[in-house]
């Protein structure tokens, strides 16, 4: 196996100078520094946008309203992430080798930070079929999704993310045997493989598949409304762009935050190979992809809180042209 493989002396020197900021080589001081800093950083502006997003659904009495459910869940997700992101950095800055090779203490932030992480996803799938329903209730007077609906959609996604995500603190980890990540230890290799690659996958086609289904539904309809005037098929038109073009950010943002970390997954699942073995720049990609989440944590309350604001009350003028036929 790779433990088996790995120079354990290496190891030991780690946890017999937990003191030193460089016990095997791999980091320097200004690197660890300007990491740190701009992880921090990054951490610090997640925590002021969701907090405000959150905020601000609360001040205007908007959480009875299904989608804004949905909007509360995932930015209580993204403040999760931030928290257990920022202590991750922490470590990283004190004692840079911890996230090596990794600690019991490590262990039980990364639990945190993949229940925050996976939680974000299931809140994002959520998000994506609540406005493809919601559209399809819209155009052709059909039942919208209930509060109750959108409640039970988010008590399944944070139970299914705590079940995965506390899995690790549960018994499925390396801390002292194991195919341990490289990137990730303790994490198994095994364990990030069984959570990583389904879950981007499935997150991926439906966000792709609820979007694209809105984008067709509209122009569909805008054909289908057109006797009604130029003025009907100009506020199809409007809403078919503003969705397309919001449809777009979402997708590209999803995909350039965690991509990386499904590419770092995969990557080191083909690489058999011990810490010490690697370069500076392979963990410093690892904490790259750490700052990316940090950037969908981000995006995501200025996607989500204002983008479909605008877009929701053009979707609601398009619900009197076929009524009052």
């Amino acid at each position: 196996s790779r433990e088996s493989r790995c120079c354990f002396g290496m190891r030991l020197l780690f946890f017999l100078n937990t003191s030193e900021l460089n016990a095997t080589g791999i980091w320097n001081s200004k690197t660890v520094l300007v990491l740190g800093t701009v992880q921090v950083f990054a951490n610090l502006v997640s925590l002021l946008f969701n907090s405000a997003a959150i905020i601000t659904i609360m001040y205007k009495r908007q959480y009875h309203r299904p989608i804004f459910i949905l909007f509360c869940s995932l930015g209580f997700s993204d403040l999760l992430t931030t928290f257990s992101s920022f202590y991750v950095t922490l470590l990283f800055m004190a004692k840079p080798d911890s996230t090596v090779y990794g600690t019991e203490e490590l262990l039980k932030v990364y639990s945190a930070f993949s229940v925050a992480v996976l939680s974000a996803l299931y809140n994002l799938m959520s998000i994506g079929i609540e406005r493809c329903l919601s559209v399809a209730a819209c155009l052709r007077a059909r039942h919208t999704v209930s509060e109750w609906q959108s409640l039970a959609a988010v008590s399944v996604n944070w139970g299914l993310a705590m079940l995965l995500g506390c899995l690790p603190v549960a018994g499925w980890n390396c801390l002292h045997t194991g195919e341990t990540s490289n990137l990730y230890s303790p994490l198994c290799m095994d364990y990030l493989i069984f959570v990583t690659i389904p879950n981007c996958l499935v997150t991926f086609t439906i966000l792709f598949g609820t979007y694209v289904t809105i984008i067709v539904k509209l122009r569909k309809h805008k054909t289908a409304v057109a006797a009604f005037g130029a003025s009907v098929v100009n506020t199809y038109r409007q809403a078919e762009a503003r969705v397309t073009r919001t449809s777009v950010f979402i997708w590209f943002l999803a995909m350039a935050s965690y991509l990386p970390f499904f590419a770092g997954v995969l990557w080191d699942a083909s690489k058999p190979l011990c810490p010490q073995q690697l370069t500076t720049g392979i963990f410093v990609f690892r904490n790259m992809t750490s700052i990316m989440f940090a950037v969908n944590s981000i995006g995501n309350p200025l996607l989500y809180t204002l983008k479909f604001k605008s877009v929701g009350k053009t979707l609601n003028a398009l619900k009197c042209p076929t009524r009052q036929k």
